[in-house]
């Protein structure tokens, strides 16, 4: 007879287990299976928009090609396939970041990125920056390495750079701040963007406290309106002079704007960090599937802006009937972010109203799925907040969604 839970054999788990905690986001996905559900839970890229004809076709070709067939299947070198940290060196290089390959490292999307970083550079007790809410999968992947976190708001407040450093200095004995984490374009979750002024401040008060910017860019692509801004890697390269004198350690994925299963993301900084990194990848996984980079690149290189001008167009009319409709059924009391591209509108309660009861009867009462904001605040904090995401549902089914979520408020 199988052994209850309670009666399994557990091993001595490292103390690091303990702050090792299930995404909220992720439990909530399996509710999409459910029918009938309407769901602004998980950021998932709409299914409409995978390049799947076009992939297949470059899955064959790599497959088939006779002098270079065994290439894909085998093992390879951990930095990435040539081909692809090129064209991403070029890409960086047309950000306003002159790259090379030796600037660049592939990882499993931008989640593995957070992982290695957090790895690299937390020792137990040091203290990590973040905003106030962040991205809950940042939090999950710095957790492990037993972190303190403090908050950074760039353009508001009026903290000193003595401050922070005095904060984590009271922490544990050589406990540091280690790096400021943020999302600078249409942040996950709010879907804020820092205005230029913001980033220049961002960078001045990095160099103060002495720690790098680890800049998360999983939406920069997915503008809707207005002008684009230089990132927070460009503007200190700019000031610098050259790349490899930047602080700033730059987070991109194709996985919002071309594919997520692919899981190919990359990380831009410094050449003495990517040397780092690559000794982290290969103790991870030594090295991403050859064949998937291959095939991204083949996607990059053929139909990249193609793709990206499509994805804006069709998250641009989803974002609109979203606005459109909190603003026609929320009532008085209820505050909401007006995003100008990514996928993601932050709701704020009244105070006294928690999104996770509300949660509850959402899911029970009105086949309603959200993400409750809590879970992307560090302290715990954010209760009367929730994250709308509207990648997945049609026009049509946001508005339904959005007047019996309005319903259930009132």
């Amino acid at each position: 007879m199988a052994g209850t839970a309670e009666s399994s054999w557990q091993p001595r788990y490292a103390r690091r287990a303990d702050n090792m905690k299930a995404s909220e986001i992720r439990e909530l996905l399996k509710l999409l299976g459910k029918p009938g559900i309407i769901s602004f839970a998980g950021g998932i890229p709409d299914p409409v928009l995978f390049p799947s004809e076009f992939a297949a076709t470059a899955y064959s070709e790599a497959l088939s090609a006779p002098a270079a067939a065994s290439h894909p299947m085998q093992y390879s070198v951990s930095e990435g396939y040539a081909p692809l940290t090129g064209w991403i060196a070029q890409h960086m290089t047309d950000l306003g970041v002159p790259a090379t390959t030796d600037n660049i490292i592939i990882t499993s999307g931008s989640q593995q990125a957070l992982d290695f970083l957090g790895k690299l550079l937390l020792t137990p007790d040091d203290t990590a920056l973040v905003t106030t809410p962040t991205y809950l999968g940042a939090l999950q992947a710095f957790s492990a390495y037993e972190p303190r976190y403090d908050t950074i708001d760039p353009g508001k407040g009026n903290r000193t750079p003595q401050s922070y450093a005095k904060t984590a200095a009271a922490a544990a004995s050589g406990a540091q701040a280690k790096f400021a984490y943020i999302v600078p374009d249409f942040a996950n979750p709010t879907g804020e963007t820092l205005t230029l002024d913001e980033r220049k401040d961002l960078l001045k008060l990095a160099r103060e406290i002495d720690v790098p910017i680890l800049e998360d860019s999983a939406y920069r692509a997915l503008r809707f309106e207005g002008e684009d801004l230089p990132s927070l890697q460009a503007l200190d390269v700019k000031d610098k002079g050259s790349l490899n004198a930047s602080s700033v350690i730059y987070l991109g994925t194709f996985s919002k704007t071309i594919a997520p299963g692919l899981r190919v993301g990359w990380i831009c900084a410094s050449e003495t960090l990517i040397e780092r990194l690559v000794l982290v990848k290969q103790a991870s996984d030594l090295n991403s599937p050859v064949l998937n980079q291959m095939v991204m690149h083949r996607i990059v290189e053929d139909r990249h802006i193609e793709l990206i001008e499509t994805a804006r167009q069709h998250y641009r009319t989803k974002r609109d009937a979203m606005l459109a409709a909190l603003e026609t059924h929320m009532p008085d009391g209820v505050s909401w972010t007006k995003p100008k591209g990514g996928l993601f509108v932050w709701l704020t309660l009244p105070l006294g109203m928690n999104a996770a009861e509300l949660l509850q009867r959402a899911i029970a009462e009105a086949n309603v799925a959200f993400v409750p904001g809590a879970a992307f605040y560090h302290d715990g904090s954010g209760a009367n907040t929730l994250r709308l995401s509207y990648s997945l549902p049609t026009p049509a089914v946001i508005e339904d969604g959005i007047h019996q979520l309005a319903n259930l408020i009132k």
